[in-house]
């Protein structure tokens, strides 16, 4: 059951991409079982005037159309959702993700038994361009490395930060924030794919704590057209990622917490995912590739 205060949960849905997976995304949320809810799409410029008409003409009070001035990119779109949140809950959603059903049912059962919890992440299928459940290496690797629960459990501390950077096991577009909790903490700069994991890990470190459900309720979609995805063969996530692995190492340490200070050094998961992309990168014969994916896996 949910608390009576939680109110609406708040859903932004930072655009820039295939307008029918927008609609799909919205879609998901209009057929939740509980119905408090608002939206926010917030188009950063996507070049397509159609994606405006479509939700001019939607007659649900509780979605809303913004449309940025100019594109200002992934970090600073997000920046722009979050400084509209009023509500005692919020969250990211991605354009082309899925709520199913039960999902903000979930996510406010999971609040009210954890209240002061800042951040909750559900279950997650993984889907493909067609929506077709997949498994992925990688999200098999996530499920290896996530803290393993059999109901809703909170984390924090150590413990989580640990986790986190052996792994990355969250799903940000299925994370659900408490909205006083998130706006005590920046994004950082320069991080625009892996700022994430370095939201959580900040917020970790100041000793928020994060309630883990495994009841699958949100599908999260895999394809290579995604931010995430299309940087791989080109080093910028992994120059990303090892910069801010030392940084965490650095940030771990001064906490006291020698378990994660090692893990994030280590980075194990991190170079396993350049090695398993090596075989692409040879049969498409870019040298480029293969020696940002070897530097990355190899050095320290």
């Amino acid at each position: 059951m949910t608390g009576p205060t939680t109110g609406p949960l708040e859903v932004f849905i930072p655009f820039w991409g295939d307008p029918a997976l927008l609609y799909a995304t919205v879609d998901s949320v209009k057929a939740q079982t509980d119905p408090e809810w608002t939206i926010i799409v917030v188009d950063d410029c996507y070049p397509d005037p159609s994606v405006a008409e479509h939700f001019a003409a939607e007659d649900d009070p509780r979605i809303r159309y913004i449309r940025n001035e100019v594109n200002v990119g992934i970090t600073d779109n997000y920046q722009r959702c979050r400084e509209m949140a009023s509500g005692e809950l919020m969250m990211f959603l991605g354009c082309d993700d899925l709520m199913h059903p039960t999902f903000v049912e979930t996510a406010k059962a999971a609040h009210a038994e954890f209240p002061a919890a800042s951040t909750i992440q559900v279950g997650v299928q993984v889907i493909d361009e067609r929506g077709e459940a997949i498994d992925p290496l990688t999200d098999k690797v996530k499920r290896a490395i996530r803290p393993r629960v059999d109901r809703r459990t909170e984390l924090s501390g150590e413990r989580l930060a640990a986790s986190l950077l052996r792994g990355a096991w969250h799903y940000w577009p299925a994370l659900v924030f408490r909205t006083e909790a998130i706006n005590r903490y920046p994004f950082r700069d320069g991080l625009p794919i892996i700022q994430d994991l370095a939201l959580l890990i900040d917020m970790t470190a100041a000793g928020e704590s994060l309630v883990l459900d495994p009841t699958v309720c949100f599908s999260y979609r895999r394809h290579t057209q995604s931010a995430s995805a299309t940087s791989l063969l080109h080093g910028n996530r992994f120059s990303d990622e090892r910069r801010y692995y030392a940084t965490a190492a650095a940030q771990m340490s001064h906490h006291g917490w020698r378990r994660a200070a090692r893990t994030a050094r280590l980075r194990w998961t991190s170079r396993l995912h350049a090695v398993t992309l090596l075989p692409t990168a040879l049969t498409q014969r870019d040298g480029g590739a293969v020696r940002s994916l070897v530097r990355h896996a190899l050095q320290r």
